[in-house]
């Protein structure tokens, strides 16, 4: 009988580690390069769901109130892309940037960073 439970679980676990989505970005960090104070800069952060279960991104962290992240709404089926829009307001901040935001997922892979950086340029 124990065999038998052991052997349950296995095949449970087994099935669920392969049963996951999993969140690949194109490309993880963009330099917004020189702007000047005020500007609001949109980034978009492209990524496919690799995994086989639909990849839901539930939430981002942000390192000050100046960064907004606009996250899908709608499951990402897998091998489906799309993107994350990160909106970075200029107004109160200047010189060197250097961003992070983790998105929070159902992913394998979960939590994911994403990063900007450049310089902004005083009035």
């Amino acid at each position: 009988m124990r065999i038998v439970g052991f052997i349950s679980v296995a095949l449970f676990l087994s099935m669920h580690c392969v049963a996951q989505s999993k969140l690949v970005f194109s490309d993880t960090k963009k330099n917004f390069g020189f702007v000047k104070q005020g500007k609001v800069i949109e980034m978009k952060f492209e990524f496919i769901n690799e995994g086989n279960q639909p990849l839901v991104l539930s939430e981002s962290k942000v390192e000050c109130s100046c960064t907004e992240v606009i996250l899908p709404k709608d499951p990402i089926m897998p091998k489906q892309k799309s993107f994350i829009l990160v909106k970075f307001n200029t107004l109160t901040v200047f010189d060197r940037q250097d961003r992070i935001v983790e998105i929070q997922s159902n992913a394998a892979n979960n939590p994911q960073k994403i990063r900007f950086k450049g310089v902004v340029l005083k009035k």
